[in-house]
């Protein structure tokens, strides 16, 4: 009988038995990917779903307070019950415990999700984006540069299309007019990150994704925060009298676009559309649902998920905000072939589903109501 820990498995037969030196040599011949935020919203699904597609993967995260850590810690509870999954927590400005961690695991694909998000937010904490998003990006594609991996993928946003208003978004669009801080630190990051590509060869896709919801999700993102409101008989902010559109992207289908571009390594012949560097082996991809929603409609598919009508006050449009997001999905489509694109509806219906059976069974008091 196997015993599993947070990263060794262990036998009754000892560290030397033939049980365990299978057991080893089946992780140590799996592919390595380190997962920087691995502890977020996404890098959780992400991580969770290449431990299913056989791969070990280390997870790094600082576990930031940005929202509650007990959400955190519940995820990563969860990825570590998988012998393959190893957690460090570290942030990634602190580059010589990144490289450590980082040479130590020599992993053959990074996959960059550590972020300081938030719109708003950053009109008040300029410094966190500057640190996570700059300086921890730069330091992201230096240890790529000093331990080459076979491709570098990295989150970017919808927001760096700024003040565009042609809709759909498409990559080879200008993103020139960022509208907050988040978005100018983002589109940085890609400026940063094609200069490594180009100068040093990394392998490297930026990946825009557009309002990500589902299971797990960010306490900060209207999906949390409407649902809370709800259930507990609370309003519910309408910004610009609900005059704006968003593609909501479900997470399960962000996750399976991620995993496919992993193995679509920039290079070779450009496609139609394609973003593809002519200096570098590098480019960038949109992922999104490809089905802007009105806010209103939104608030509408929530109330059907929870069964239960919300109180709605209007509010002004948002500094840092924009009025609508529309993304071309036909490059993705081009790379990866036709992805999931599930219906609003069905999503918000799965995310209701999962907050009232983990709202009645955690113990993680204040991240998620108590059901009254």
């Amino acid at each position: 009988m196997l015993v599993r820990t947070n990263r060794v498995i262990q036998s009754p037969s000892g560290p030397g038995s033939v049980i365990t030196r299978l057991m080893m040599a089946v992780l140590q011949s799996r592919r390595r990917v380190l997962i920087t935020g691995a502890a977020g919203f996404i890098g959780f699904h992400v991580a969770s779903r290449l431990l299913r597609d056989g791969w070990t993967v280390l997870g790094i995260d600082s576990f930031s307070p940005y929202y509650d850590v007990r959400l955190k810690e519940a995820r990563a509870r969860s990825l570590e019950s998988d012998p393959a999954f190893s957690m460090v927590r570290l942030s990634i400005a602190d580059r010589p415990a990144y490289e450590a961690a980082w040479a130590g695991f020599k992993p053959d694909v990074v996959v960059h999700l550590a972020a300081q998000a938030g719109v708003r937010y950053s009109i008040d904490h300029p410094d966190d984006y500057i640190s996570a998003n700059l300086i921890g990006s730069h330091n992201t594609f230096e240890l790529a540069r000093n331990h080459p991996v076979s491709h570098l993928v990295a989150a970017s946003t919808s927001s760096v299309y700024g003040a565009n208003t042609v809709t759909p978004f498409q990559e080879t669009d200008r993103a020139v007019h960022p509208v907050s801080l988040y978005a100018a630190t983002k589109g940085s990051m890609e400026l940063i990150g094609h200069s490594y590509s180009h100068l040093f060869g990394i392998p490297t896709t930026f990946f825009r994704f557009f309002t990500v919801y589902g299971p797990w999700g960010r306490p900060d993102m209207a999906p949390m925060k409407f649902a809370r409101a709800i259930l507990a008989g609370e309003p519910i902010e309408v910004f610009n009298g609900g005059e704006m559109m968003r593609d909501f992207t479900y997470v399960d289908d962000l996750v399976e676009a991620v995993t496919r571009l992993i193995d679509a390594v920039p290079g070779g012949k450009p496609l139609t559309g394609d973003t593809l560097s002519p200096v570098a082996p590098c480019r960038v991809v949109n992922i999104a649902g490809g089905r802007p929603v009105g806010l209103n409609d939104f608030i509408a598919a929530m109330e059907h998920a929870f069964a239960k009508a919300a109180i709605r006050t209007m509010a002004p449009m948002q500094a840092g905000d924009v009025l609508a997001t529309d993304a071309s999905t036909a490059l993705l489509h081009q790379l990866i072939g036709k992805v999931p694109e599930t219906p609003l509806a069905e999503g918000l219906e799965r995310f209701a589903d999962w907050y009232v059976d983990y709202s009645a069974k955690s113990a993680i008091e204040g991240v998620l109501p108590a059901m009254h």
